[in-house]
């Protein structure tokens, strides 16, 4: 009898043969070496037996020599069942694509809740989202995991105190927190306004109160700039109000700074490379982004994303690498132009501990030094700001 798992990658055919002579016709086949298996007798000149498809043409020619009625019953094996599956392709394909669009649909996002946010904060959160990618209708695969859009919405949103992202089957889930809006401020009392730091007077605007300085004046801290109490001198009692005003005056600063003169760091070159896989546990089969990465120095971002049908999740997951090429650098300044970058490093670092609605005017380098590959800069800044500061008006003084 012929191997099994043979006859069934060639195929094979069931054989009903009816007449006079039977055996003889089978002992002639055996002798022109077609191989018959399975023979069975079901009457009395009635014989089946199993043949292999590849020696259907032999048997055809050698059958005619016999007076037999030869039936084929049915045919077994790869050959006939492709053949069974061509002719019933049409419910295949729809099978196939029906588990595909499934399977598709399934790491769709279908649905983005939005909870403890009020109307506006949501409004704002929903466009921040879209921007990022993050709606209906969009790839699982193709959003960012659910940490990153975490941080990134957070850094984008100054009106929350913490957003919690969730996914959970085709829809996100957000939990916001607000921050608290300030409180109304309080009446304020009775107060002067007193200089809160060393400078030269440069404008005065009392909304209320009695000024007590001019344009030009010299001030120290703590030195009265508008007072709280109005009316005329020789009144017996003058009255106390919450003084209001802008006084500007000239302000200095100065800021010491260092540069080096030389510094090495790695860049992104802009060359990148970006591979697709699909991944059964430990094995990962590439789908996209063949080659061989030849980078000297680079570095790799890889983001996985669980693969589901429907409301389960699959032991597959989708995985993509980003591998991006880094290079070393070194950036070397001239003394010129070591000293115009201190200089604007220290702008920024006196800008930053400024007062809104502040404005530099003036910057004078007081010492200049290079030393140990170092460039090192004092800085003198001059400032207009609003130097008020109130001063409660304790009544009985």
């Amino acid at each position: 009898m012929k191997n099994q798992w043979m006859t069934f990658f060639t195929g094979k055919v069931l054989v009903k043969v009816e007449g006079k002579g039977i055996e003889r016709f089978i002992n002639e086949m055996t002798r022109s070496r077609i191989a018959v298996w399975q023979v069975k007798r079901v009457g009395e000149q009635t014989f089946t037996f199993y043949l292999s498809l590849n020696d259907l043409h032999n048997f055809r020619r050698a059958v005619r020599r016999f007076d037999c009625r030869v039936t084929f019953l049915r045919g077994q094996g790869s050959p006939f069942l492709w053949k069974r599956t061509l002719k019933n392709s049409g419910f295949l394909i729809g099978a196939v694509s029906f588990l595909i669009l499934t399977l598709l649909l399934s790491n769709m996002v279908w649905g983005v809740d939005i909870k403890g946010a009020s109307p506006k904060t949501q409004y704002e959160i929903e466009k921040q989202l879209k921007e990022m990618g993050i709606k209906k209708g969009k790839f699982q695969f193709s959003i960012p995991d659910v940490e990153s859009i975490q941080r990134e919405l957070s850094n984008r949103m100054n009106n929350i105190t913490w957003v919690g992202v969730e996914l959970k089957g085709t829809t996100y889930h957000f939990q916001v927190v607000e921050k608290n809006e300030p409180e109304a401020e309080e009446e304020i009392g009775p107060q002067n306004l007193i200089a809160a730091k060393e400078a030269i007077i440069k404008d005065v605007f009392v909304e209320e109160g009695m000024p007590q300085v001019e344009v030009n004046d010299y001030v120290k801290p703590g030195q009265l700039l508008v007072s709280g109490y109005i009316g005329k001198e020789d009144q017996e009692a003058k009255k106390a109000v919450a003084a209001k005003g802008v006084v500007q005056g000239e302000v200095w600063y100065i800021t010491k700074v260092e540069l080096p003169l030389k510094t090495d760091f790695e860049v992104f070159s802009g060359e990148e490379k970006v591979k697709h896989y699909i991944s059964f546990g430990k094995f990962r089969l590439p789908i996209w982004g063949w080659g061989k990465i030849e980078y000297k120095n680079s570095v790799e971002e890889t983001s996985e994303h669980k693969v589901k049908f429907l409301k389960w999740e699959l032991p597959v997951t989708y995985a993509e690498k980003t591998v991006r090429e880094k290079e070393d650098v070194t950036r070397e300044y001239s003394r010129k132009e070591a000293v115009a970058t201190a200089k604007e490093l220290a702008r920024d670092n006196v800008k930053a501990g400024l007062p809104e609605d502040s404005k530099v005017i003036g910057e004078k380098i007081l010492h200049e030094q290079i030393e140990n590959g170092k460039v090192r800069l004092n800085v003198h800044f001059k400032v207009i700001e609003d130097i008020t500061v109130g001063q409660p008006i304790i009544q009985g003084d």
